[in-house]
């Protein structure tokens, strides 16, 4: 594959993403930020860095100057408590037991699978449902289980985990700009130091 293949595959598998399926899910985060319900977030390699990166763009980004800011937690940023009940459990329990912790009906929990496969996703998205959370599940390849299992599918339909990892970010990023552009207008603000660095 050359860089332009890539860059085709990626601007195809864009141009095929369900609209619809991203609308709701702003909408899902307009909804949960008015109710101050919790967002959590998690996923395996590549995608628990998307779930890391999302969490934080929502903690700063799309929150900085509101009264009211998104709360948003991503479920693979404690690497010690990860450790630990990999290690003393299981690591099918690393996402399912935090969860335990925190969650409450009418959060919403993004689970984040290339596969939609992954096997501690799963647990922690059924556990999610079972205690009244809305799940939005972040998918490529077939989509797996996870794509059947979610209130809300966000597929990447495309046989290629970077293409997946890809798309899932700029999903994020839509959602992202979509909520800062209702809750803080067209040119917002991102800090004094931000806004004089990039004049």
């Amino acid at each position: 594959m050359t860089a332009s293949e890539y860059r085709q595959l990626l601007t195809d598998t864009l141009n095929r993403l369900d609209m619809a399926a991203v609308d709701a899910m702003v909408e899902c985060f307009a909804d949960a930020h008015a109710r101050g319900a919790t967002i959590f977030t998690m996923g395996n390699g590549g995608s628990g860095a998307s779930a890391s990166h999302a969490a934080g763009d929502f903690l700063k980004g799309a929150s900085y100057g509101l009264d009211q800011r998104f709360k948003m937690v991503c479920l693979n940023d404690n690497l010690p408590s990860m450790m630990a009940i990999a290690n003393d459990i299981g690591w099918e329990d690393i996402f399912v037991e935090p969860l335990k912790n925190f969650i409450q009906p009418g959060d919403v929990v993004i689970g984040i699978s290339g596969s939609g496969n992954s096997k501690n996703v799963l647990k922690a998205v059924d556990y999610a449902k079972s205690k009244g959370a809305t799940v939005i599940g972040m998918t490529g390849f077939k989509g797996g289980q996870l794509r059947e299992a979610a209130d809300i599918s966000i597929h990447s339909d495309a046989m290629d985990m970077e293409v997946a990892e890809d798309v899932h970010m700029a999903v994020f990023n839509m959602v992202k700009k979509v909520m800062m552009a209702r809750l803080m207008g067209d040119t917002p603000s991102m800090g004094g130091t931000y806004d004089a660095r990039v004049q």
